[in-house]
C-alpha cells in the first residue's frame, strides 16, 4: 500500500509548480525593465541556437572532414617517424640523446 505522504508530496510539488508558472506568466505579462530584458536575451539565446544548428546542419561535414585524419598511423594519416631520421635523432646532430644529457 502507498503511503499518504507520497500523495502529499506529489500534490506539494505539483502546487508549486502551478503557483511558479502562474507568477511566471504575471510576470510575463508585465512591462516592466526585467521583463523587458528578459525577453531580449531569452530571444538572442533562441536565435543563437537555432543559427547554430543550421550552420552546424551546412557546413558540420565540412568542419568534420578538415579536422578528421584518414588513414593509418599514429595520428590517422601522420607517419609513425620521418623516414630519414630514427625515433630519437635530430637533424642537427644526429646523435642519439641519452637520459644522461
Amino acid at each position: 500500500m502507498e503511503e499518504p505522504w507520497d500523495f502529499e508530496f506529489l500534490s506539494r510539488i505539483a502546487d508549486s509548480c502551478v503557483s511558479f508558472l502562474s507568477e511566471f506568466v504575471d510576470d510575463w505579462l508585465a512591462n516592466d525593465m526585467r521583463v523587458s530584458i528578459f525577453k531580449i536575451l531569452l530571444s538572442w539565446l533562441i536565435f543563437s541556437l537555432v543559427a547554430i544548428h543550421f550552420a552546424w546542419k551546412v557546413y558540420g561535414n565540412t568542419v568534420n572532414d578538415m579536422y578528421y585524419r584518414q588513414g593509418t598511423g599514429q595520428n590517422g594519416g601522420t607517419p609513425d617517424t620521418a623516414p630519414h631520421l630514427s625515433g630519437w635523432e635530430s637533424t642537427a646532430g644526429g646523435t642519439l640523446k641519452t637520459h644522461r644529457e
